[in-house]
């Protein structure tokens, strides 16, 4: 035993570890050496944090329905509060002063529900703790905590039908499901209060289905159904369930068909015969059986019984909303009971299914008329043939075209959306308007896939006419300068820039004038020089006609090259460039609209302009010459 000596006086900030020798020997043993390390920590004063240490007490609110046990509050929680100024609960002891609460408080200061859960009830509960903090120095602090139980805002456990009573015949073997109860609420779980013995039913905990557990003789049980929830054991409800189990002789009477299952078209009058039943007893004649119709509104009002002869009541409209929301099939149960006590009865389940027949024509767009410009691209939309079907499902049509497609009539329609394309050419020119023949037809309307109804829509489309513009080319007149290569290359001069309105018309170019000798050639928008060996200066006028549209729509505009072609033997310096100069002039424009060309009044003009600049060039190559 180690003590601490008389005297002796501890003080943490001057020495806080101490380390222990201990040496201990038996005769006749080897003596051992063991060290004992002696911490001395400061002193702490045990202080009580609020609110658990004011005179009201800390509030805790929790619902009626918490789990049993579950912690609540805790009197030294890190670092929320209830204690403060020490190092771990474990060196403290809690001590609840007052005793008459259901609350329990553990070693380590935890405030726990009661071991059966709070009481269910409507008004709110409250249950105040006093506790005693003290620590292994004899220090101590306490203070209060104060419970509040609100009312659960769960839903209480109840039986929709707390009595029922169910007949079943004897025979039945072990296991076979006799009924099942239903409770509303949560975690809900079955238990079979009563009777313990004999045990002849047992019940699923989670389904409440009641099964037989040996096989039936005549008997008459008397059950009580404990419904619970499962995390709270005490909200429960009970059921009485009587089990009548009757001999052979009391049988429920036996119909053919036992089931009934059939399609009928939607067109069957009111009063037709579905089925008749052929029922029969062991201990009564027919006389005695009655007929009844249950199950769902929305599928009873279409049926009625008639004794034992199940009739159409209704129409049975395919295409209305109501039948397709019932997906078609109408449900019901015919209910056969015999008289007397007690009684007995036999279900018949009935499933009809309501097939479609094609009843109406397809109808056609009030006004199927469209306007489409005669420049629509390939692919245009023109318009979209809206026909309708009264047929289930609505409007499902497929559309073609009479006569199809061709130069007659450019244009085509898709067969499920009804939308119009164009597909060929098209001029208002020469013709204006189009009168389409659209045949609307039926799809998926009669369970016969050929008793399919159609019918012509007329359509008419209009063309818009689009005025033509002349084509535009960018200078209208150039000057140019080459320098002439080798015989037989090719040398390009320039590429014309032009545009037409539509930008989608195709623009051909063609050299009406200037190019008698063949030194000139367009490769589309693109003229070449083709040299041929002769070595003196020589300018070349070119008239270029550039033409959008063909035949009778033809519209052209003339463009006036200047070409100067430089041998490669004078001294020009050579060049690989092609100069290109614009005339800063008012520019002119050429309309041409005969189908052959005749020189116009200012052919004259140009050709005065070119001689005189011919005239300027030699003159000043003949200068040059001099000169040097």
């Amino acid at each position: 035993q180690v003590t601490l000596r008389a005297g002796a006086e501890l003080n943490a900030r001057q020495m806080n570890h101490y380390t222990l020798i201990l040496r201990a020997a038996c005769p006749g043993e080897d003596e051992v050496e063991e060290r004992l390390f002696v911490w001395v920590t400061g002193r702490h004063v045990l202080r009580c944090d609020t609110p658990f240490a004011s005179a009201e007490g800390d509030v805790v609110q929790v619902l009626a329905d918490v789990a049993p046990r579950t912690p609540l509050y805790a009197v030294l929680p890190q670092p929320l509060g209830g204690l403060t100024g020490f190092p771990s609960p474990s060196f403290l002891q809690f001590r609840l002063r007052n005793h008459n609460t259901p609350l329990t408080l553990t070693r380590r200061g935890l405030v726990l529900a009661p071991d059966n859960g709070f009481h269910p009830s409507k008004d709110t509960q409250t249950f105040r703790l006093e506790i005693e903090v003290m620590d292994r120095h004899g220090h101590n602090c306490s203070g209060a905590v104060k419970v509040e139980v609100l009312p659960s805002r769960r839903p209480r456990i109840t039986f929709p039908e707390p009595h029922r009573a169910v007949t079943v015949t004897e025979g039945i073997g072990p296991w076979e499901v006799i009924t099942q109860v239903h409770a509303r609420g949560d975690n809900v779980r079955y238990a079979i209060l009563a009777p313990v013995a004999p045990m002849l039913f047992t019940i699923d905990e989670v389904t409440g289905e009641i099964h037989s557990t040996r096989r039936l003789e005549m008997i008459h049980a008397h059950l009580l159904i404990r419904a619970y929830n499962a995390l709270h054991p005490e909200d429960h409800a009970i059921a009485t369930i009587n089990i009548t189990v009757q001999g052979t002789d009391h049988q429920a009477p036996r119909c053919v068909p036992a089931i009934f299952v059939s399609q009928v078209p939607e067109i069957v009058s009111p009063g037709s015969i579905l089925v008749t039943l052929r029922c029969t007893d062991s201990t009564s004649s027919d006389g005695c059986l009655h007929y009844a119709l249950e199950g769902p509104p929305s599928s009873l009002s279409h049926f009625c019984m008639e004794g034992p002869r199940l009739k159409v009541n209704t129409t049975l409209d395919y295409d209305s909303e109501a039948m397709a929301a019932l997906d078609f099939q109408l449900t019901a149960t015919i209910v056969v009971t015999v008289g007397g006590q007690p009684l007995r009865s036999t279900r018949v389940p009935v499933l009809v299914t309501v097939t479609p027949v094609n009843e109406f024509r397809p109808a056609c767009p009030d006004g199927a008329t469209f306007i489409v410009p005669e420049t629509a691209a390939f692919g245009s939309v023109v318009g979209r043939v809206a026909g309708t079907d009264s047929d289930y499902p609505l409007d499902s049509l497929e559309y073609s075209l009479e006569g199809g497609s061709g130069p007659a009539q450019p244009f085509s329609i898709d067969r499920r959306t009804g939308e119009i394309r164009v597909v060929g050419s098209l001029d208002s020119q020469l013709q204006k308007n189009y009168r389409l023949v659209v045949r609307l037809t039926d799809t998926h309307n009669d369970l016969d896939l050929r008793k399919r109804q159609s019918r012509l829509c007329d359509v008419s489309v209009r063309l818009q006419t689009v005025p033509d513009q002349l084509p535009v080319c960018i200078p209208e007149v150039q000057e140019l300068r080459i320098t002439a290569g080798s015989p037989g290359s090719r040398q390009h001069v320039t590429r014309l820039v032009c545009h037409s309105s539509p930008d989608s018309a195709v623009l051909t170019y063609s050299i009406v004038g200037g190019n008698e000798d063949g030194r000139f050639r367009l490769e589309g928008n693109t003229l070449v020089y083709l040299p041929n060996g002769r070595v003196e200066p020589q300018p070349f006028v070119l008239l270029v006609e550039v033409w959008g549209g063909s035949g009778a729509r033809r519209r052209s505009s003339v463009v006036a090259l200047v070409v100067h072609v430089t041998p490669r033997s004078t001294p020009v310096p050579p060049s690989t460039t092609t100069q290109c100069t614009t005339l800063q002039k008012e520019p002119l424009v050429v309309m041409q609209t005969e189908a052959v060309w005749h020189p116009p009044a200012w052919f004259v003009a140009v050709l005065t302009i070119s001689g005189a600049l011919l005239l300027a060039t030699l003159g000043c190559v003949a200068r040059n010459l001099l000169c040097r």
